[in-house]
């Protein structure tokens, strides 16, 4: 979410720097950015779609919470012939 949230930041940043440069932005009209939206939403409406008619449950695509890891758990994700030494 962090990341999206960056994203639009910059996006918005961007947007007032062309508004006072009096520059027109080089992205598409609003319409053409929704009906990208329509297809994004309609992506995802296709899996949620085929869970709801096998009855399994339904899962989100978003991230898993960051799990910190100590520097005892990086000693198995050597490389086997540096694990022998």
């Amino acid at each position: 979410m962090k990341l999206y949230l960056i994203s639009l930041a910059a996006g918005l940043l961007v947007g007032v720097i062309y508004g006072v440069l009096n520059v027109r932005s080089p992205a598409p009209p609003v319409i053409a950015l929704i009906g990208l939206l329509g297809i994004l939403l309609g992506e995802q409406i296709v899996p949620l779609a085929k869970a709801a008619l096998v009855r399994q449950p339904i899962t989100t695509s978003l991230p898993r919470p960051f799990e910190s890891r100590t520097t005892s758990d990086l000693s198995d994700t050597r490389r086997p012939q540096d694990r022998a030494s």
